[in-house]
């Protein structure tokens, strides 16, 4: 940390339950995020110098550790406990909203093993694992459009 931050503890809530987080002040523009499990997270605005993720960064990361999650059994069903596999989740606020209108999420997984049929089948069970497990996917669903593209082809 540099010179100008200051330690604070995380002050304690009477509604902290399961899946509670939260964000605490440790400089000016600068917090960290926290979890039950003691994971910790830096947050930022993007004019700021060093390493942590602003807001919207962690939405998108939201919605790539999700589509990661949701798909990650499936796959690993028909591509073995070892595949590698990246999501990235694309988009940039629309400066006159100040809102996220559209991020575009890619899934790179190397599914050219298969053949035809069975990369298609994959594909198309990936996608609906998403659509039925992502939860952070179906909450922003409706306030952002969400467009899914799994190693090169898109999905509805």
């Amino acid at each position: 940390m540099t010179d100008d931050t200051t330690e604070r503890a995380h002050a304690v809530s009477e509604r902290i339950g399961p899946g509670s987080v939260s964000a605490t002040r440790i400089a000016p523009r600068r917090y960290e995020g926290l979890n039950e499990r003691g994971a910790t997270v830096a947050i930022g605005g993007a004019e700021m110098e060093g390493e942590h993720f602003t807001p919207g960064e962690l939405l998108k990361l939201a919605l790539a550790g999700c589509v990661g999650l949701s798909t990650d059994r499936v796959a690993a069903r028909r591509l073995g406990d070892d595949f590698a596999m990246t999501i990235w989740a694309h988009g940039r606020s629309d400066e006159e909203s100040n809102r996220y209108r559209q991020i575009a999420e890619e899934v790179i997984v190397d599914l050219s093993g298969l053949e035809p049929h069975d990369r298609d089948t994959l594909v198309q069970i990936m996608a609906k694992a998403i659509d039925r497990a992502c939860t952070v996917g179906r909450s922003v669903e409706g306030a952002i459009d969400v467009d899914t593209a799994i190693d090169g082809t898109d999905v509805p």
